[in-house]
């Protein structure tokens, strides 16, 4: 038989391959951080006709000659560009900026997936759309995190609260006027100021400190509480200082005053309360991711608390992953050990929360593989009909 037959069957078979492979990626176009494939195409063995032959006896050398045997698909690269980002506004939808992949575990077996289209299940999982749970750290009582350690799975603490904390100190800001009236009685109008502190006992019950500020000499103004605790403050120069050292801060009824940024000056009393610590009781209301895969828990006392950080992973032979389907990669001899991490340290990439990562397939690109697929195709059934016709020709000559 023609050895052209077998070249054309092993043409139309590397063909058909290659429109399988873009048919796929077309196909996947709007899949959720899908890559897409390459196909390599390589020659197969070739039959020698004549060997090659060195130069001897005054004569020159011959090259060899040889007659290849066909085509064949030597390899399908994928390819992990970066997809163009979708914007969700949804903060259980991640994308990776950069190198790495989302950990998940699927029963036993550790997968990768650059979809990061997750949620939360009933028992405060973090899971992708088909059940696999999303590895990370979690967090100490403190919003702790230790990236050291092996990531495990990443919860969300459902009906999480905080505890109360008391109220241990408070900034005052603002101006004591220069121009005031002297009365260390603080009946003479204008000679005081009452600034109300909010207050939070440890048992998370909120109440108010009525702070008076009293002008009781030239350079000195002294604050009190209704419980007669007094505390005098000078001034040099318009700020709080004893003549020898700033004074940076009081104690009232056990609570420290930070009085840094009090001043005396010419002009209005406008002191005021800045800032004050303690919180009563919170419970966990929603939640944000940062760039660094940090889940941040938001409490209904207003205050945040790191609850857990995702993992990533990358390799050393990215496409030597293999596609498990749900957009999902499996480790292979060839990829390498995963190299674990938090995001933007090690060479892996940021999270960016409220997005998603486009399938990175290039329609233009991909309707010209079909062009140059379907060409091939028929160029190589041209060779099988061509051969057919020779032989026809070859038994023709019995008749």
């Amino acid at each position: 038989m023609l050895r052209s037959l077998f070249s054309g069957i092993s043409g139309l078979r590397a063909h058909q391959q290659m429109m399988d492979v873009t048919g796929n990626n077309i196909a996947n176009v709007n899949t959720t951080g899908y890559k897409s494939s390459q196909t390599v195409f390589q020659d197969t063995l070739s039959q020698m006709v004549n060997a090659a032959g060195a130069p001897q006896n005054g004569a020159g050398g011959t090259n060899p000659a040889q007659v290849g045997l066909g085509v064949r698909t030597a390899s399908v690269n994928a390819n992990f560009s970066q997809g163009a980002a979708q914007t969700t506004g949804k903060s259980g939808d991640m994308m990776v900026q950069g190198d790495g992949f989302f950990i998940t575990k699927s029963g036993g077996e550790t997968l990768y997936t650059r979809a990061g289209s997750f949620t939360f299940d009933a028992n405060g999982s973090l899971t992708t759309p088909n059940g696999q749970i999303v590895q990370g750290w979690s967090a100490d009582a403190q919003g702790g995190v230790n990236v050291a350690g092996a990531p495990g799975n990443i919860k969300l603490p459902i009906g999480i609260s905080l505890a109360p904390a008391a109220t241990t100190k408070f900034t005052l800001t603002g101006n004591l006027s220069f121009e005031a009236p002297i009365d260390a009685s603080g009946v003479t109008p204008g000679s005081t100021k009452v600034i109300p502190i909010p207050v939070i006992d440890a048992n998370g019950a909120s109440s108010t400190l009525n702070v008076t500020m009293t002008k009781t000499g030239p350079d000195e103004w002294t604050a009190s509480t209704p419980s007669g605790s007094s505390v005098p403050i000078p001034f040099v120069s318009g700020k709080p200082n004893d003549g020898s050292n700033p004074v940076t801060s009081i104690v009232l009824d056990g609570l420290t005053v930070d009085i840094t940024d009090i001043t005396q000056y010419s002009g209005n009393t406008e002191a005021r309360v800045s800032a004050s610590d303690g919180s009563g009781a919170g419970i966990l209301s929603s939640y944000t991711v940062s760039n660094t895969g940090q889940i941040v828990g938001v409490f209904s006392n207003g205050l945040k608390q790191t609850l857990g950080q995702l993992a990533l992973a990358n390799f050393n032979n990215v496409n030597g992953l293999e596609k498990i389907g749900d957009s999902m990669f499996r480790s292979t001899v060839n990829s390498g050990l995963a190299q674990v991490g938090s995001a933007g340290s090690a060479g892996l990439g940021l999270i960016t929360s409220g997005a998603l990562e486009m399938s990175n397939v290039d329609l233009a690109q991909e309707f010209t593989n079909l062009v140059i697929a379907q060409r091939g195709f028929q160029a190589n059934s041209r060779i099988i009909t061509t051969s057919d016709e020779i032989l026809q020709e070859l038994v023709n000559l019995k008749r």
